[in-house]
């Protein structure tokens, strides 16, 4: 009786490994040389990051919930809530559109300044939105997470990402980043800023950031500085780490002029 040959799966191809804890190594290294590898291809070197809540929706649709609510279909408090905090929206996609109009008419191409957001829906598809409205590349770095969070469609299709790892996508989203606004957000934007300002408080990252905070009845309320400084947890001069503003004007201003300052130059340290 002939023998029979056995196909052997080679290591690489064997996915049955390389979903198992052996193999998580190879995950993480995957996760960090892929996207290099496809940012490099486009010569991004520079971000601006958008972070906020997933659930702010855009105002048409929310001015539309409350007309249904009106009429019997829904709660109308928390339509009209949902109405309030949409202008969030707006003023994401304005911003990211203004900031990237700013960054295409810059001399040269060796310093270009990316919208970049998580890649899912709320605040950050607003970003992408803007960003795409003024024809410029934009990036999403989406993560895998229990309800199926999709890349928003205003992504540009090439620097769509899916991580599985927060810690990997958490840092692709500050690696280059020369600039982070935070709109309003829940669990994980507060995760996201907070990490960010012990990353800079101690020195972790030594680059130039300015970090913006849009919206400050929202993080007035949700984030007490006075009491942190009262009882001696953080610094009286630690306010000085975020700049606060309601307008997407000031916000503007003031970040194409710390960019301009600080980010225009010789590529320095980043983490």
């Amino acid at each position: 009786m002939a023998e029979k040959n056995h196909r052997v799966v080679k290591a690489y191809q064997n996915i049955g490994f390389l979903k198992d804890s052996d193999a998580r190594s190879l995950r993480i290294l995957s996760e960090y040389l892929e996207p290099q590898s496809r940012l490099s291809r486009f010569n991004i070197v520079d971000t601006i990051v958008f972070m906020g809540s997933a659930r702010i929706i855009p105002p048409e649709q929310a001015e539309a919930e409350l007309e249904a609510a009106k009429e019997g279909h829904g709660d109308v408090e928390r339509a009209e809530l949902r109405l309030e905090m949409s202008h969030y929206y707006e003023a994401a996609s304005d911003l990211a559109e203004r900031l990237t109009s700013w960054s295409k008419e810059l001399n040269g191409t060796e310093r270009r300044f990316i919208v970049c957001t998580g890649g899912g829906p709320g605040i950050m598809a607003a970003a992408n939105r803007g960003a795409s409205r003024a024809r410029g590349l934009n990036i999403g770095m989406a993560i895998s997470i229990p309800e199926e969070q999709l890349i928003n469609p205003y992504v540009t299709r090439d620097l769509a990402f899916q991580f599985h790892y927060f810690f990997m996508r958490k840092f692709w989203l500050v690696y280059l980043a020369k600039a982070v606004i935070f709109f309003p957000g829940g669990f994980g934007t507060l995760d996201e800023l907070f990490e960010l300002l012990t990353l800079l408080k101690t020195e972790k990252i030594r680059k130039h950031l300015p970090v913006v905070l849009f919206g400050k009845k929202y993080w007035d309320e949700v984030i007490n500085f006075d009491a942190l400084i009262k009882y001696s947890n953080v610094d009286p001069g630690d306010r000085n780490l975020v700049f606060s503003t309601d307008s997407v004007e000031d916000a503007y201003t003031y970040l194409t002029d710390e960019l301009t300052k600080f980010a225009m130059g010789e590529k320095g340290v980043t983490l």
